[in-house]
């Protein structure tokens, strides 16, 4: 069931960023950790701000494709603190499990195809 379309999850993505900036703190957790999610914050910014949906700004990046990056991303972040040898600090940890989770749920929930339509209606035409 895909209950999301482009405009919305371009919202929950600048909100994304907005939980990867300050999840360290509200988490609690320090060091190399605290560095990939802030790293992490940075890059779904730039990739929400390329991507060609509603609230993109240089529309360069296909909607598709965006999913694509979102639901690798989802499953790394989620074997994240085994492959990046973190996983005895239970807060992040957990943070990075379920950001994860979360990614992939509203993967899950997006419908792709609706940015290309989208991102077309809102090209001035010649």
């Amino acid at each position: 069931m895909k209950v999301l379309g482009a405009f919305s999850h371009g919202v929950i993505d600048y909100l994304m960023v907005i939980l990867l900036a300050i999840g360290p703190g509200v988490a609690g957790f320090t060091g190399p950790q605290a560095t990939i999610c802030y790293a992490l914050a940075v890059v779904h910014f730039l990739l929400t701000f390329i991507t060609r949906s509603p609230l993109g700004v240089m529309k360069t990046l296909p909607f598709w494709l965006h999913g694509t990056v979102e639901i690798i991303v989802a499953v790394l972040l989620v074997i994240l603190p085994w492959l990046a040898h973190f996983s005895a600090g239970a807060h992040s940890r957990n943070f990075f499990v379920a950001i994860g989770v979360l990614i992939a749920v509203i993967w899950a929930l997006t419908d792709y195809r609706s940015g290309g339509r989208a991102a077309a209606a809102s090209k001035p035409t010649p």
